[in-house]
């Protein structure tokens, strides 16, 4: 009797592990990487407005 359930239970267990890495990898690796850039690129321009932009010092003149 063991058997069906056996069975039952390691196709549901690779559904959800299927389920589990499309999630990851459509929804939760996207949402980090564009968090991660983003939030970079906030800290730099808040950077920039203190410390104004790159490049050299303008001449004198």
């Amino acid at each position: 009797m063991s058997a069906p359930d056996d069975t039952t239970g390691r196709v549901r267990r690779k559904r959800m592990e299927i389920f589990a890495f499309l999630f990851l990898t459509a929804i939760v690796m996207p949402v980090l990487a564009v968090g991660t850039v983003g939030s970079y690129g906030l800290g730099v321009w808040i950077y920039q407005m203190f410390a104004g932009p790159p490049g050299p010092p303008p001449s004198p003149h």
